[in-house]
């Protein structure tokens, strides 16, 4: 495991995530057609991020130039104070943390915090109704679960902190909202083998960015990559 500490959206952070596979995309790379005649194809959105990867292997930069929207920007303007608040709240220290990649960098996940041996944070200052009621009144945070637990993954910690810091409710007292999430195991092991055939898709597009094969038009046969079995298990 590697440790980069800096500022999460810094310069030194983007190029640390350049041509690595990221916990905030993990959901979207494991997204495949469920029917048709294509069932089991990765979908779109899983080919672009591959290909993407593909290009930031080949450039080593990223291919977004660090784009970054208005309520991205408003995260990172606001982790200090939800970090700050989830400190006081729980009676904690964390750690801030830029990012942490496996050995071979290609996986990686910003850990927004580590707390002690066997913790660590997520923080997200969402602005859209429909995601934070569903966080705050049916306390589903099945979105997030890749991430999370992708998180767990990369630092090998034992549970996560997920936190929802909405200032707009303080006048409430709700505000803050944690969701203790346990490793797990089964879980994991599902997402790494869908993770490393996703990684064979991304080396699959560098072979033909590289190659004047790409060209005469040769595809990609995502099918042939394997499908590891789904898990259901939730993670409240």
């Amino acid at each position: 495991m590697i440790i980069v500490n800096c500022a999460q959206g810094s310069e030194e952070w983007h190029a640390a995530r350049v041509g690595a596979i990221t916990a905030s995309m993990f959901k979207t790379a494991r997204e495949r057609l469920k029917s048709g005649k294509n069932a089991g194809a990765y979908k779109a959105a899983a080919k672009d991020y591959a290909f993407r990867v593909a290009c930031e292997r080949i450039g080593g930069q990223p291919l977004d130039e660090g784009f970054s929207t208005w309520a991205m920007r408003r995260g990172h303007e606001l982790e200090p104070e939800a970090r700050a608040a989830h400190e006081m709240t729980a009676g904690i220290d964390v750690e801030p943390t830029g990012i942490v990649l496996t050995d071979d960098r290609k996986f990686g996940g910003s850990a927004d915090g580590l707390i002690g041996d066997d913790g660590g944070s997520e923080y997200k200052c969402l602005v859209a109704p429909d995601r934070i009621r569903g966080i705050l009144i049916d306390r589903d945070i099945d979105e997030f679960q890749d991430q999370v637990q992708g998180c767990l993954w990369l630092t090998g910690r034992a549970w996560w902190h997920f936190v929802l810091y909405c200032p707009a409710l303080a006048p409430v007292g709700r505000d803050l909202i944690i969701h203790q999430v346990e490793r797990d195991d089964d879980y994991i092991e599902s997402l790494e083998s869908d993770l490393i055939a996703f990684d064979r898709l991304v080396g699959e597009y560098e072979e033909q960015i590289r190659s004047a094969d790409t060209w005469l038009g040769r595809p990609i046969d995502d099918t042939a990559i394997p499908v590891a079995a789904p898990s259901a298990v939730g993670i409240f």
